[in-house]
């Protein structure tokens, strides 16, 4: 089923509000068997107290076993099939930073890395280099040239930056160079199919050139390039929801994902208390809401268990700001799981909390991974959040007589 399609079809316009609250790479794994997950373990008053007035549930975020991409795991959050709407991290990246692709640019999401003597990665993002320090190497990378095409070079977050090239026979099917692992040399980019040979030949080329330009850093001597890809067409909120919808984020990835599904960006929050902020202020303007907080998907690819549980403790603080503007649908879930066990997201499940005056409550107290797995909603694809939001917002009309 095309369940766009059908809502599509089925959308109604009122004055409802939704809010869309993400805890990105929010879903864990016990450190040892029995013990609790980093959701269970924090200290979540406001999250509970949600709990007890709504419904849980449990989503794969593109199919049972497969581990997704923040990406892919946003577009199943936006209700947008993740296999059948594939939008690269490349492409991500540059409209998040406000670079406005052309049809014949190629980006990539780039990172920053530290290599050894023996030109081996000793550390995947540069000991997360932080962005005063990582953004001046990125604008010093525009000396990189490739010849025959046009590079670009754009500053992203810490050891985040995007690179953009622009010319003839361009195809964006390029393998990733990061190996995801320390102790090997970064990975030749390799064309994956006949259209995208030359762009592989490019990124080549200019990692040769970028490489002599970071031979004296300390820190970011190296790099990775990940996502590439041309600019995706997408119909946006509007047309297929009928929404008016706003995105509030810190990071230019999801800044530039939810641009691409037709949202407004808004705000230039540095911290989740500013998020929340310009949330406040800009109530009146939208019908639906996407707020976005970074730091439990961070904590959990450091593997830092103890990390994970401070940053939930404090995504769970701000909790009664959002309350308190009454939205007519409160959805609280992450777009994938970043369990620290593992230190990078994984297949598993995430956990969904949606409370609203339409729901019937499940009756559980807390919210975490066990409760979900018990709650009204059931275990459904992340595609489905979407309808169920509007649905329980009183924007779907009946479908058939």
């Amino acid at each position: 089923m095309d369940i766009q399609a059908l809502v599509r079809k089925l959308k109604i316009r009122n004055e409802s509000k939704i809010v869309m609250l993400i805890a990105d790479g929010l879903g864990g794994l016990p450190v040892e068997p029995g013990g609790p997950t980093e959701l269970e373990a924090a200290k979540t008053p406001n999250l509970d107290a949600l709990a007890k007035r709504g419904i849980q549930g449990s989503m794969n975020m593109v199919a049972p076993g497969i581990t997704p991409g923040s990406g892919p795991g946003h577009l199943s959050l936006f209700g947008y099939d993740p296999v059948k709407h594939l939008i690269g991290r490349g492409a991500l990246e540059a409209t998040g930073v406000g670079f406005k692709l052309g049809p014949k640019d190629v980006a990539s999401r780039c990172n920053f890395c530290t290599l050894d003597a023996k030109g081996n990665i000793a550390d995947r993002r540069a000991g997360r280099i932080p962005t005063e320090e990582s953004a001046p190497l990125a604008v010093k990378l525009r000396a990189a040239k490739a010849p025959g095409v046009e590079v670009f070079v754009e500053p992203v977050k810490e050891h985040r930056f995007v690179v953009i090239f622009r010319g003839d026979g361009l195809g964006g099917n390029v393998a990733d160079t990061d190996p995801q692992q320390t102790g090997v040399p970064p990975l030749a980019p390799v064309a994956n199919d006949q259209a995208s040979k030359r762009t592989a030949e490019v990124a080549k080329q200019f990692i040769a050139e970028a490489r002599k330009l970071l031979a004296d850093q300390p820190k970011a001597n190296g790099l990775t390039m990940r996502g590439f890809s041309a600019a995706p067409s997408i119909d946006g909120y509007d047309e297929v929801y009928g929404l008016k919808a706003a995105a509030i984020a810190v990071y230019p990835m999801y800044k530039g994902l939810a641009q691409l599904v037709g949202m407004e960006v808004i705000g230039q929050p540095a911290t989740l208390d500013e998020e929340i902020d310009v949330l406040e202020s800009a109530w009146a303007d939208h019908d639906f809401f996407f707020v976005h907080f970074k730091y439990t998907d961070s904590r959990g690819e450091d593997g830092n268990f103890a990390e994970k549980v401070k940053v939930i403790e404090q995504f769970d603080s701000i909790v009664p700001r959002i309350v308190a503007l009454k939205p007519s649908v409160l959805v609280v879930t992450g777009d994938h799981s970043t369990p620290a066990r593992l230190a990078s997201h994984s297949w598993h499940p995430v956990p969904v909390l949606l409370v609203a005056d339409t729901c019937r409550p499940d009756g559980l107290t807390a919210f975490n991974e066990r409760e979900a797995l018990r709650g009204g909603l059931g275990h459904f694809p992340g595609v489905y959040l979407m309808p169920l939001a509007l649905a329980h917002a009183e924007r779907l009309a009946k479908f058939g007589a």
